[in-house]
């Protein structure tokens, strides 16, 4: 293995080394003690929306084995765990609440703390129950009422042991790539829809951190999906144009709103046809700009952006399923994402770790009231093989944690206030429209056994925190 700065580097005494999962991709259980479907649920139904027809009713039955994978995180030594409550497990059909849901949460919480991990609590990663799509899902103001309500309903639960609370996973995905690309749940293509769900989600983030904070909540924030939108050519002003439509897409119409109270005026220019003016009513942008106590940065890779339609000999696109999808980037449907000549995952995404100390620079010069950041997500899915002696050698994971390991530590280095890291994924898991075909784990899932394997990346990981434990 390279050697790698991360492994000798003096992390801040505080700084968190954690792993994150998802509700909806690892809990299974997904009709039992009470709950009730959610809008993946329902799309995992639909013909063709998952690969090899899969579903998330049993998962990698976390909901059952929870004490062992909290065993587990103790033996990697992580600090942190950051998972996600489902909604439609919560409050199933957006009714009641439902006390054996909350009860699952309140068990995983008493394990974590027993073993001396910190819960880092995520309320939506995208399991919005499935009668509330029936009355609109995300493009219904009234869901963002909803939200508050089912949030009050886990503080009260959890509130005197859970200190960090996360409204929002990537908003982006479940309004984008869930209303207008099709790609997700609920998988609707619909531009204007899309654009809806994203202010309603932003209302919902505004509304349940002001409640939460009245309520006594401490460490409050969201998680953003981040890119780099570098222009193909930086010469060419079609390709800068591209570029600055993505980062207004990606990345401005979610930082914007939450830390300055305002849409970028550009954006609202490129969608003014697609009818957000008119569900932003007066107010909404006072309540989303709350004052929050951290940003969740999720990063995976760069993305490298033309104008121009792709050019002969492109790799071919890695898709999860035949079934057709529309672009999510609404306005700017024409962008296109050529390849650059980057070693890639088995999704078919670039590797580029320089990009992350990139994109946290630039939160810090262009964000005056920055709070702290944590990588809440950032790993990569392989074809992982099983070897005679039981291991997985993972080297190219190992690789690439290491590799962004190093960014994190040089963006300390620049002066950036990054207080922690969580590597997606703990487990192999139920990997939304892929199903059960792409790995991100640094625990290997046996899906016909559900025994559990630490990789070798996991492994590695365990090292590094080791080691920083002892320098400490």
């Amino acid at each position: 293995m390279t050697h790698h700065l991360s492994q000798e580097f003096a992390w801040p005494k505080h700084f968190l080394f954690g792993s994150a999962t998802a509700a909806a991709q690892i809990e299974g259980a997904g009709h039992l003690y009470g709950k009730e479907d959610s809008v993946w649920d329902a799309f995992a139904r639909k013909q063709g929306a998952i690969a090899g027809g899969e579903n998330l009713e049993v998962a990698v039955d976390h909901y059952h084995r929870y004490r062992e994978d909290v065993q587990l995180m103790r033996e990697l030594g992580l600090d942190s765990y950051r998972f996600s409550t489902s909604w439609a497990r919560v409050v199933p059909g957006g009714r009641t609440v439902n006390e054996q849901g909350l009860d699952f949460y309140s068990r995983l919480v008493d394990e974590l703390l027993e073993n001396g991990i910190l819960p880092w609590l995520t309320l939506y990663h995208w399991d919005l129950p499935q009668a509330l799509e029936e009355r609109g899902g995300w493009t219904n103001r009234e869901t963002a009422y909803k939200f508050v309500e089912y949030a009050e309903a886990v503080y009260a639960k959890l509130g005197d042991r859970v200190q960090h609370w996360t409204t929002f996973n990537e908003p982006l995905c479940s309004s984008l790539i869930g209303y207008a690309s099709g790609e997700h749940a609920p998988g609707r293509q619909e531009p204007e829809a899309a654009l809806a769900a994203m202010h309603h989600q932003h209302l919902a983030h505004g509304l349940t951190t002001q409640r939460l904070r009245e309520l006594g909540a401490k460490e409050l924030g969201i998680t953003l999906n981040l890119t780099n939108a570098v222009p193909n050519d930086p010469t060419d002003p079609v390709d800068l144009e591209a570029a600055r439509r993505i980062d207004a897409l990606w990345n401005r119409m979610y930082l914007d709103p939450i830390l300055k109270g305002s849409y970028p005026q550009d954006l609202l220019e490129d969608v003014s046809h697609l009818g957000l003016a008119e569900v932003i009513q007066p107010g909404d942008l006072q309540i989303i700009h709350q004052p929050i106590d951290f940003l969740g940065v999720n990063h995976y890779h760069d993305d490298n952006v033309s104008g121009h339609p792709l050019p002969g000999g492109q790799p071919p696109a890695v898709v999860p399923t035949d079934s057709v999808k529309s672009s999510p980037f609404v306005g700017s449907e024409y962008v296109t994402f050529p390849a650059r000549d980057l070693p890639r995952t088995a999704m078919g995404w670039e590797v580029n770790p320089q990009g992350l100390r990139v994109l946290l620079n630039r939160l810090k010069k262009d964000y005056e009231n920055l709070p702290a950041l944590y990588i809440t997500e950032n790993g990569a899915s392989y074809t992982d093989v099983l070897s005679e002696e039981g291991t997985i050698e993972d080297e190219e994971r190992s690789e690439y944690i290491l590799n962004h390991l190093d960014e994190v530590a040089r963006s300390l280095e620049d002066g950036v206030d990054v207080r922690g890291y969580f590597v997606w994924s703990l487990l192999d898991n139920f990997e939304w429209a892929w199903g059960y075909d792409k790995r991100f784990g640094i625990i290997y899932v046996d899906y016909q056994t559900q025994e559990r394997i630490i990789k070798n990346s996991g492994r590695a990981y365990a090292g590094l925190i080791a080691s920083n434990r002892t320098m400490a």
